[in-house]
This record gives C-alpha cells, sequence and structure tokens, in this order.
C-alpha cells in the first residue's frame, strides 16, 4: 500500500510538473498579447495615455546647439578672387522646443491638429562666449540680392552696396546672425532663423492611431496640405512618416523609419544601424543613408530636387540641398556640417572643413516596442550661394559659383536619468517580470516533471524487484 502510495504521488507530482510547464509555456503567447495590447493602447494620442503625455509637452530639455563659420580671408576673396578659409566657432547653445504644443484638436477621422510654438533661450553655461561673440561671416543682403535679381540689374545693386558701404562679408554678432539684425540694403530685419521667437511651425494634422496603430504620429496634413508644394514633382512634395519624435510601436528594424522635416522642407528616411543601450534601455539606432543627399547621378530619385543646373553643374553635385523653393527665393542651401557626404568639390573650394561621421551625422535612438525616440542629434548646415558677376565690384574677382557655409546646428535631446527610471520602472520591469515568470514556470515544470517521472520508475523498478525476491 506504501509502494502504491509513493507511485501514485510521483506520478501525480509528474503531472502536475506537467501542467505547470504547459502553464509557462501558454504565458509566452498570453504575455506576449498582453504586453502587445498594453503597449498599444498607451501608444495612442488621447488623453490619458503614456504617448500624450509624451507628445503634448515634452520633458525632455531640447537644445539647439550653433556653430558658425568665421572667415579668415575676406579682403583676400573680394581683392584677389581666393578661396575662403573658414574657421569653426562654437558652440552657442538655446533651449528650445520649451513650450507645449498649442491649438491642440481632435477631429473626427481619428486625426489630432496642433501648431509648434516657436522659441530660443540662450544657454550661457552650455556655451563658448556670450551671443555677442563677433563672426565674419557673408553678407546675406549681397548674396541674396546676386541670386535674385537679373544680371541687367547688377549695376544698380553694385551701387547700392557702395552706397552703403558694404561688402560681400560682414561682421556680425552671433545674436544678430541667428535672430535677425536691420540691413542697410534691404531696409529690412534678416537672419539665419529670423523670425522665430514668437512664431510657431505647422498646423500639423497626425493620426492618433486610434483607429490603426500604425499610424500613430503620421503627419496627414502640414499647413492644410497632403503634400508639399515647394519641388513641382508628386515624389519629392510627399509628406511621409512622423515628425521623428516617435513612431509606431514595436519597431522591424529591416524596416526604414520615414520623417518629414520642416527646416530642410522635405521627408527623409533613416536606416537601421545598430542597436545600443541607453541608460539601461535597449534602443535601436537610426541614421540617414549617404543616399539621402546623394547626387541624380547617383539616387535618380532626387532629381527633382536639383533645382539650378549651372551651380550644381548639371546636378552632379552631392551633399547640398537648394531650399530655394521654400525659403522666398533665397540661395541658400542645406548639408550636413563640414559637407559630410557631400562632394570633394564643396571642401576645395572652401578651405578649413573637416568632415567627422561621429560628429556630423544625424541620428535617432529608438525605444523598439514603444516607438519612442528617447535620444536624437538633427544635424543640418545653412549654406549660401554667390558667384562671379562682372558688374558688382565685391564679386567680380570671384571665380565660380561659390557655396559658403554660415553655420551649423544640431538640434540635439536625450532623456534623463529620472525619465530613464520611471521608463524602465513602468514599462521595462513590468515586462520583465512577466518573461521572469514565464520562465520559472516552464523551467521549474519540466525539472518537476522529470524528478517526479524518474523517481516513479525508479520506485516502480525497486517494487518489482522486491516482488521478484519475495516469490523466490
Amino acid at each position: 500500500m506504501g509502494c502504491f502510495s509513493i507511485k501514485c504521488g510521483l506520478l501525480a507530482g509528474s503531472v502536475f510538473g506537467a501542467v505547470i510547464a504547459i502553464l509557462g509555456g501558454i504565458l509566452i503567447p498570453v504575455g506576449d498579447m498582453i504586453i502587445e495590447r498594453t503597449v498599444k493602447k498607451e501608444a495612442v494620442i488621447e488623453p490619458g495615455t503614456t504617448a500624450y503625455d509624451n507628445w503634448a509637452a515634452s520633458e525632455i530639455a531640447i537644445y539647439r546647439q550653433f556653430w558658425f563659420f568665421d572667415v579668415k580671408n575676406p579682403q583676400q576673396v573680394v581683392q584677389e578672387g581666393a578661396f575662403p578659409e573658414v574657421q569653426e566657432k562654437g558652440p552657442y547653445t538655446y533651449k528650445t522646443r520649451y513650450l507645449p504644443k498649442a491649438n491642440v484638436t481632435f477631429n473626427p477621422n481619428n486625426t489630432a491638429s496642433f501648431v509648434l510654438p516657436l522659441g530660443a533661450i540662450f544657454e550661457p553655461s552650455m556655451s563658448v562666449g556670450p551671443e555677442e561673440d563677433t563672426v565674419t561671416s557673408l553678407n546675406l543682403a549681397v548674396a541674396g540680392a546676386y541670386s535674385l535679381l537679373p544680371p541687367a540689374s547688377h549695376i544698380l545693386l553694385d551701387m547700392v552696396i557702395n552706397s552703403t558701404n558694404s561688402s560681400l562679408f560682414q561682421h556680425r554678432t552671433v545674436k544678430e546672425l541667428l535672430w535677425g539684425y536691420h540691413d542697410p540694403i534691404l531696409k529690412d530685419t534678416i537672419g539665419l532663423f529670423s523670425p522665430y521667437n514668437g512664431t510657431t511651425d505647422g498646423p500639423y494634422n497626425v493620426f492618433t492611431g486610434k483607429d490603426d496603430i500604425s499610424k500613430v504620429s503620421v503627419i496627414d496634413r502640414w499647413r492644410g496640405e497632403t503634400k508639399l508644394s515647394f519641388w513641382n514633382d508628386t515624389y519629392c512634395d510627399m509628406i511621409n512618416g512622423t515628425d521623428g519624435s516617435s513612431f509606431a510601436p514595436f519597431v522591424d528594424k529591416d524596416v526604414p523609419l520615414y520623417f518629414f522635416s520642416s527646416d530642410i522642407c522635405r521627408s527623409v528616411s533613416a536606416s537601421y544601424e545598430k542597436t545600443m543601450n541607453l541608460k539601461g534601455i535597449e534602443v535601436y539606432r537610426y541614421s540617414l543613408l549617404p543616399s539621402t543627399l546623394a547626387s541624380p547621378v547617383d539616387n535618380p530619385d532626387n532629381k527633382c530636387f536639383c533645382r539650378n543646373y549651372e551651380t550644381t553643374k548639371n546636378c552632379t553635385l552631392a551633399g547640398a540641398l537648394d531650399i530655394s523653393s521654400c525659403s522666398d527665393g533665397r540661395p541658400i542651401f542645406i548639408s550636413l556640417p563640414h559637407f559630410l557626404q557631400g562632394s570633394e568639390y564643396l571642401r576645395e573650394v572652401v578651405l578649413g572643413l573637416h568632415p567627422d561621421e561621429e560628429h556630423h551625422k544625424t541620428f535617432l535612438d529608438v525605444e523598439p516596442i514603444t516607438g519612442f525616440t528617447l535620444n536624437f542629434a538633427k544635424r543640418i548646415q545653412v549654406n549660401m550661394m554667390y558667384g562671379p558677376a562682372k558688374d558688382i565690384t565685391v564679386l567680380n574677382k570671384v571665380k565660380d559659383h561659390t557655396l559658403l557655409p554660415l553655420a551649423w546646428m544640431n538640434e540635439t535631446a536625450t532623456l534623463d536619468d529620472k525619465t530613464a527610471d520611471m521608463f524602465k520602472r513602468e514599462l521595462l520591469s513590468r515586462i520583465d517580470m512577466l518573461e521572469i515568470v514565464q520562465q520559472v514556470l516552464l523551467i521549474a515544470g519540466v525539472i518537476i516533471f522529470c524528478v517526479c517521472l524518474i523517481a516513479f520508475f525508479c520506485v516502480r523498478r525497486k517494487s518489482k524487484e522486491n516482488s521478484i525476491s519475495a516469490t523466490l
């Protein structure tokens, strides 16, 4: 009777272990379903969700760092036609995007409308000097008028330049170059980012993801339109993806991420580069491919971004995007800092440039489960074009069209320790706990099943041996 009870107990233990193991196995897909459902619910942009709290007013500080290109030989350029030689000066840092989204409206078609208030606060402790530091830079009015006016008007332009004691280059403070100064030629306020403070970007219309989570944060309209009107081409005028601050959850690293940037008047894509650890959180790093700013010779899709065959040498120059069509005709070109990934020619006619992949590329660090961007660096350089003109004194020695860097910007943000701890506590720790429970149940069940089953056969064998001995 005792042996029988032991065998029954061991058999029951084996069954119990099998049940525990099966339960652990079942919890794997069930747990994944719970995680997926929870994440998708919290990723929807609507009041009360985690996504909405971060979307409406990000707690992560965003900064814009500016480096200026100080021209060291302005007289030689004007009088001898020498190549300009520049020296980087910076950073000068400003806190930006510190204001929450404004005019937020939820629409019946599962989109949300809003505008982004713009503002910049100087951060002396993060800068190499005060805003009053001076820089020798291109005269924005001279370069702009040269490009906008037909050659027949160059004599008149030369008279205006001389009457205002202007030249091809000027000395301006950091504050003036960025946010504006009164120009004697144009009789108006101009600057690289003027006007900025007190203005808005948008309005934007983005999908909330309520009916389709794969579309969350994707831009439906910008300034009321579903496409751009800058490039006169269906492909180049597309508004693709989000604004880069977040993407749909459960990111597939084999699929590029698309985002639209109003700073450069176009959409771009970023591809997976590597997996990294950011303050204990696994993130996917995405970066722009060289094909983004490649010449149409290497990337035919970029043909519609080529606006001027003369200044781009028949669209063979790589690394610079002409955005004059979205900047009131001003000869402004956007590139990566120091013409990273650009044609060698751009660095041959401007001396002192030293592109570096690590410091000058644009990247996004995206948490793959939620799709939230936890760290990023958007790095762009502002350039202006000037060229030869026989009827303009300050340009008649210039030999060829020159794309001169004025400043480059690093817009960057990363989650702080407090936010990282909250992120790990509220999301990752729960996922980890569920996975631990799954593994414990599975392993414990298998061990119990195996131990009890082995013991059962041992007892059974022993019982048979005892029976045989008794018979003999």
